[in-house]
């Protein structure tokens, strides 16, 4: 017999790491349907005949936000055979009162008391044995990182589907309990025989989505009314507040019996982390330095050196297994005489000498490393010119054993199978030079993913919630704005999806305006591409390029608060912060993988397929009035980016190729990277073709940087914008939203660039992105003050 068993539980419980645990690889993904709220089911290992479905992370069944809506709809359509309930064990209180409603849905329900392993650590007992009795369910004891007791309690749950016994549900006072009966009894036979219950305690909140599924007519919902008015006069509350206090009542009662702190008063774990992390004073700091040590290990140390063979070995000229020191040294030396012959050339041109005739002449040659910093000088005489002459460019084949890069690969199978020029440049210059471009990038995503994976996992990220609703609010922003920033860290698109929780009109229309702004997985990339390539790997830009970001976002709060359509009072933020706990390595691996295998399908799918796009219009054009292959300079694309050119010009990169993959980047934001390697051939003297080299032959520092952050805050890939323009539901909003974000990255990336060229070009782009914050504190300071309608 097929069984479906519904895990629910609250956001922190360790519901998603209990349901890997117990479905494996056995899952699969999709949409709740008619919602955008993701659904998780899977098999239960070691029994395909069971489904486990993940419910959304939730407080109540109340509804409010779609993942309760989901999470309650599934429950009463009599789809689930049995609830596991994942109860945290450090917080049993709020836990325990979504428990209370999962009682009453008329579903067998099986509790799996998590993070028992913490509980019992920190010197605080639960009695077990007591939890069920006073439920009136079974109770199990887990620890879901530890992998411990999760097997036994879906055993439990799979035995109380197959007995269909649903548990009694909590019991109320008395005055309460007479209140909710009498609601039932005027209900009467529209009360379905499987949950009465939970409908008589919705009817008696007043839930208007329980009252349209029961179908009740004018009269009786004016009958119960009444009896709820009469109860509200007698119980001095409003309905749902009693409701609400009937079950902390029912829970507390229950945690006198079985719940006993440690009793030395010595504060836990997690209370002295957060003594540190949580200090009014050290909290933003820490935060700073976590974020910098994140795109630091991601961007420049680990994630670059893993991208650096990505890009020059599998989807450059080959990488060696051995012997690679050997010609690593033999290519420095190459460079430095390489660089000794280029500067004795130069000095004999300007002496009007031949180089081989002048004798006497002395040149002195620069060494530069790869963000064109000098970083020693070599005098060259004429000897060392002629000995510089003589060193051979070394051949990888000749140093260990070397491996050929896959376009070296591809070329020569093409080449030997006589296959078609234009092919030939399809497959090499389109689809590896532009995928390839993306793919390159894969272990920084990677490494990204997976350190974020460990502080949301840990608990930190809860806590930067929390610390962030302080700074928030001064510019005029709520602290609920700040989980959807921080889920777009990964994804604009659930990010701005995130935003349907705030309340407040105000609020959500600018969180969504502004969660973009946020660095997302898709523009790591880009941010690393120009990292390496112009700026030699400095470890201020990934950062930087963050916390421009964040800036762009509370400015955006004070310039927007400044109207009336944003002029409403941020609601309070009130969130629950989870104990502290080191998530296990296959959990964070678990998460790296599938949030890296979307990055991976995206460079499959849009990414390729834009690839193609970009190469066929950069390769064809319109030559003596006919369409037909041409030059990139007449091509297509080169009309295209021409267009936008001037109106960009004045950011430092008004030429059609950096404009045209700005435009591609609209589709998604990897395929700024991708357009690059695909019109890498149509610089000259790049010499590889490469994404790499386009970006050393096409920018400056200052032209590089304005790119970067006006690609980081323009317009975000069409998925977001398509998420913008469902969550705004109006045009008009959605057409301000998209306006404000091109005027606020034209203008950042203004006054970056043009500002750098006042100072006559000297100025380092760090210096420039420290000027452009200090700007965002002076128009704080002009704009701190939100909107005031005047008065009639």
């Amino acid at each position: 017999m097929a069984i479906r068993i519904a895990l629910a539980g609250n956001p922190n419980s360790g519901k998603t790491t209990v349901f890997n645990a117990l479905t494996g690889s056995n899952q699969f993904v999709g949409n709740w349907p008619g919602v955008t709220v993701e659904k998780k089911e899977g098999k239960l290992k070691g029994d395909p005949g069971v489904t486990v479905t993940d419910l959304p992370g939730i407080y109540s069944l109340s509804p409010y936000s779609p993942e309760e809506i989901v999470a309650r709809d599934f429950l009463l359509s009599g789809k689930p055979d049995a609830v596991l309930n994942v109860v945290d064990g450090t917080n049993l209180e709020r836990s325990l009162y979504l428990t209370t409603q999962l009682m009453e849905a008329g579903v067998p329900v099986v509790v799996a008391l998590n993070m028992m392993d913490v509980v019992s650590r920190e010197g605080t007992r639960i009695g077990t044995e007591g939890l069920a009795k006073a439920l009136g369910c079974p109770v199990a004891e887990v620890s879901a990182l530890r992998d411990k007791g999760l097997m036994e309690a879906a055993r439990q749950a799979v035995a109380a589907a197959q007995s269909g016994r649903a548990p009694e549900p909590v019991p109320f006072r008395a005055d309460a309990e007479a209140a909710i009966a009498d609601v039932a009894r005027l209900a009467g036979n529209a009360l379905p025989e499987a949950n009465p219950r939970w409908y008589a305690v919705k009817l008696f909140e007043r839930d208007p989505a329980a009252a349209q599924a029961l179908g009740l007519d004018a009269e009786t919902l004016a009958n119960i009314e009444r009896r709820i008015v009469q109860a509200e006069a007698e119980l001095d509350d409003d309905a749902q507040s009693i409701v609400t206090n009937e079950r902390y009542t029912a829970v507390s009662a229950m945690l006198e019996e079985i719940y006993r702190r440690r009793a030395d008063g010595k504060p836990g774990v997690t209370e002295r982390i957060d003594r540190v992390v949580t200090n009014r004073f050290l909290a933003l700091p820490i935060f700073a330095l976590a974020m910098f040590l994140l795109y630091f290990i991601s961007v420049t140390t680990v994630g670059a050196w893993a991208t650096g063979w990505a890009n020059d070995g599998v989807f450059g000229d080959g990488w060696h297994l051995t012997g690679g020191g050997r010609y690593a040294a033999a290519q420095e030396a190459y460079g430095a005489a390489s660089v000794q012959v280029e500067a004795f050339e130069v000095a004999a041109a300007r002496a009007g000498l031949e180089p081989m005739d002048a004798l006497g002449l002395t040149a002195t040659a620069e060494l530069t490393n790869e963000g064109g910093i000098v970083t020693g000088t070599l005098p060259t005489a004429h000897a060392d010119y002629l000995a510089a002459l003589s060193v051979p460019e070394p051949d990888p084949a000749e140093f260990g054993v070397w491996v050929p890069g896959i376009p070296v690969l591809l070329e020569g199978a093409l080449a030997r199978l006589n296959v078609a020029p234009w092919m030939q440049g399809l497959l090499l210059e389109g689809v590896v030079g532009g995928v390839g471009a993306v793919l390159g990038f894969v272990p920084q995503i990677f490494v990204l993913f997976l350190l974020l994976g460990l502080l949301e996992g840990s608990g930190y990220m809860a806590r930067v919630a929390f610390i962030m609703d302080r700074m928030l609010r001064r510019f005029g922003l709520s602290g609920k704005s700040f989980i959807p920033m921080l889920i777009g860290t990964g994804c604009s698109v659930p990010g701005i999806l995130a935003s349907r929780t705030i309340e407040n009109p105000s609020d959500r229309r600018m969180t969504i305006i502004t969660t973009s702004f946020m660095p997302c997985g898709a523009k790591l990339p880009v941010i690393a591409l120009f990292s390496g390539a112009v700026f030699g790997g400095a470890p201020w830009v990934a950062p930087s390029a963050y916390f421009l970001g964040v800036a762009s976002i509370l400015m955006s709060g004070v310039i927007l608060r400044k109207s009336r359509a944003f002029s409403a009072k941020p609601l309070p933020f009130v969130m629950e912060l989870p104990a502290y706990r080191l998530p296990t390595a296959r959990n964070l691996l678990r998460g790296m993988w599938e949030r890296g295998l979307g990055y991976v399908r995206k460079a499959g799918t849009i990414v390729l397929l834009m690839s193609i796009v970009i190469w066929f219009i950069s390769s064809f054009g319109w030559t003596d009035g006919r369409f037909g292959w041409a030059e990139a300079q007449g091509s297509v694309l080169a009309a295209i980016g021409g267009v936008f050119a001037p109106l960009i010009a004045p950011l430092g990169w008004g030429s059609w190729q950096p404009a045209a993959a700005t435009i591609s980047g609209l589709i998604a934001k990897e395929n700024v990277v991708s357009t690059m390697g695909v019109l890498s051939g149509s610089l000259a003297g790049a010499g590889e073709g490469s994404a790499m080299a386009f970006a050393k032959g096409f920018f400056t520092p200052q032209s590089a940087y304005s790119f970067l952050v006006f690609n980081l805050l323009c317009i975000p890939c069409f998925a977001a914008v398509g998420a913008i323009r469902r969550e705004m539901g109006n045009p008009r909003w959605t057409a301000f939203a998209l306006l404000y974000q091109t005027a606020l990255a034209y203008t950042v990336s203004l006054i970056l660039y043009q500002g750098s060229m006042l100072m006559g070009g000297a100025a380092r782009p760090g210096g420039l992105a420290a000027a452009a914050l200090a700007l965002c504190a002076l128009t704080y300071l002009f704009l701190r003050r939100p909107y005031q309608p005047v008065a009639a």
